[in-house]
């Protein structure tokens, strides 16, 4: 499949210079950024390092401030991080990286306490503790949360204030990442962007930087119905992968199992219904009010996410129906206003009392598993280049993304990645001279994105199966032949989605098995004779797509004593 290589258009029009430049402002952009600066903590100390965070839009709309349930983190008193890696390599299905594992957790509750420090206000019980909670997968109450189900959006406010604050941090909004040029000896050394201000950065240019982040969030809108908002299109996994990085087990897409139910033609950006409500007690039912995850899973309603939606799915399948049902009607109405008044009032906004009403629910594609592939310290495989958050594959989510450890990802990694270049960036250091790119230009047209994301939700959603993959790959073909020579933000949107599109389509139809939230219905068993390993995916130089098998070493798979604790 000939993608096309090229966004740029117009050459640059203007180009600043900067040390650090950061793509992205959910908690692992803002994080990244307010660590290079030395900004933001009590008695942090300035670096001398310019950065310069970079955004779709307003520094606060991200995909961060949708997180409802909480952050991860081994934070109580009976729980310990050891505890927190088992369920976290359970969930990931035999694929997560055992050593960024135990990064994640040994280092998770010093930057939770950190996000206090920052000014972070999580909801506290009666005697000042940090009130914990449980989600699907977790064997102790180790969710932090704010605001009851709100908790991403009081972190993204507490980190963005902190930016705000600093002199140390320039912010661009309002700008859509193009591409990454090259440096003369073949790492990443300036990033092109299409800037929708007034003024000085109108229009297309680039920054050029020591070091780039790429913190840019998920890839949902490949897919009609999502829980991700409307400026995830994946434009930094495909600025990588033209920029020649690898992407990583990029077929992992988790579908949420919980999601609002609007009707058979609802599409875009869907309500979520977040787990932790299933944490707090309540539990799924059927047409005939049967709690069918019972003998599912030991932890039943609360299994992880691939196991709940694929019963979901199953049980819809037997029935012949579209969704399931939540009863979460025992809480009362003073449970639902206090610890979780935004699904409240979503609920209420669409004719739905969940105080007296079951509430309608079914997947829809919520969190990319793998990514930008990146080492311990957030560096890609292409010099100078760095990814965390949701756009990169730290090895974190394995096959399955345990609940509630994406912020904690993001909190750790980019904390990583400022570390990392403090120690390689010195303040006044000069900028790397730009190479040349010979690629050739490509801009798709905006009318492919609907035709794409209904493709996709229809072969490679849930359920997969070779055909089902090759219908998707031949109509992405036919829509890579859609080019536009109008260089509009839909198009190099709707060019990004269609470079993710293909490259997971090409790792779905490769991986022969059912593992985590990848379901073959061809290959329905786990193969781990031939398939425990990773896929690596490349974008040639000819825009076709490639993909390599890494077998895997096992450190991501649990020992006896580890599946005894379940």
């Amino acid at each position: 499949m000939n993608l096309p290589q090229r966004l740029l258009a117009p050459a640059p029009g203007w180009i600043v210079d900067t040390d650090v430049v950061v793509v992205g402002s959910g908690v692992a952009g803002l994080t990244t950024a307010l660590r290079i600066a030395g900004a933001g903590l009590p008695g942090s100390v300035p670096t001398g390092l310019r950065v310069m965070v970079v955004t779709k839009d307003v520094l606060a709309a991200g995909s961060t401030r949708w997180a409802q349930g909480g952050i991860a983190a081994a934070l109580g008193p009976d729980d310990t991080p050891q505890e927190h890696l088992r369920d976290t390599l359970v969930a990931g299905v035999g694929l997560c990286d055992r050593a960024a594992v135990q990064v994640l957790v040994d280092e998770g509750p010093a930057a939770v306490r950190e996000l206090v420090e920052l000014g972070t206000r999580f909801d506290r019980s009666s005697t000042g503790e940090l009130s914990l909670t449980r989600e699907g997968g977790h064997h102790r109450d180790r969710i932090a949360h704010a605001g009851g189900d709100a908790t991403g959006a009081e972190i993204e406010r507490a980190l963005v204030s902190a930016v705000l604050a600093s002199p140390g941090i320039e912010v661009i909004e309002h700008a859509l990442v193009l591409d990454l040029l090259p440096t003369a000896s073949g790492g990443v050394g300036a990033v092109t962007l299409h800037v929708m201000g007034e003024g000085e950065l109108d229009g297309v240019g680039a920054v050029r930087a020591k070091a780039v982040v790429l913190a840019t969030g998920g890839i949902g809108q490949v897919y009609a119905s999502t829980t991700n908002p409307p400026v995830s299109t994946g434009d930094g996994v495909a600025a990588a992968l033209r920029a020649g990085a690898v992407v990583r087990d990029l077929e992992f897409v988790q579908f949420h199992p919980t999601v609002l139910w609007l009707g058979d033609s609802a599409s875009g950006q869907q309500p979520l219904v977040s787990e932790a409500v299933r944490g707090e007690g309540a539990f799924l039912v059927d047409d005939a009010g049967v709690r069918f995850m019972q003998g599912q899973h030991e932890l039943a309603d609360l299994a992880p996410r691939d196991v709940v939606a694929k019963a979901i799915l199953r049980r819809m399948r037997e029935t012949g129906t579209q969704h399931v049902w939540l009863d979460a009607r025992e809480f009362g109405t003073e449970k639902w206003r206090v610890r979780f008044p935004t699904i409240l009032t979503t609920l209420l906004s669409v004719g739905i009392d969940p105080v007296s009403q079951l509430i309608p629910v079914a997947p829809a594609c919520h969190y990319a598993s793998g990514g930008i592939a990146t080492d311990l310290a957030g560096r890609t495989t292409v010099q100078g280049l760095y990814a965390c958050g949701e756009a990169a594959c730290t090895g974190v989510h394995g096959a399955n993304r345990l609940a509630s450890n994406s912020l904690l990802e993001g909190l750790v990694f980019g904390r990583r990645i400022a570390s990392d270049i403090l120690a390689s960036i010195q303040p006044g250091a000069p900028l790397p001279e730009l190479g040349v790119d010979v690629r050739g230009m490509g801009i798709a047209s905006s009318g492919i994105r609907q035709q794409l994301q209904q493709q996709m939700s229809a072969d490679v959603g849930v359920l997969r199966d070779a055909a089902g993959l090759a219908r998707a790959s031949s109509v992405l073909q036919k829509l890579s032949a859609r080019l536009s020579r109008d260089p509009r933000t839909e198009s190099w949107e709707a060019t990004n989605l269609l470079t993710v599109a293909s490259a997971l389509v090409a790792a779905a139809a490769r991986r022969q098995e059912t593992r985590g939230a990848h379901w073959r219905e061809d290959f329905g068993e786990r193969d781990d004779e031939r398939w425990l390993g990773h896929l690596d995916l490349r974008l040639s130089r000819d825009g076709m797509v490639a993909t390599d098998y890494i077998p895997g070493d096992q450190s991501g798979s649990p020992t006896v004593a580890e599946v005894a604790h379940r």
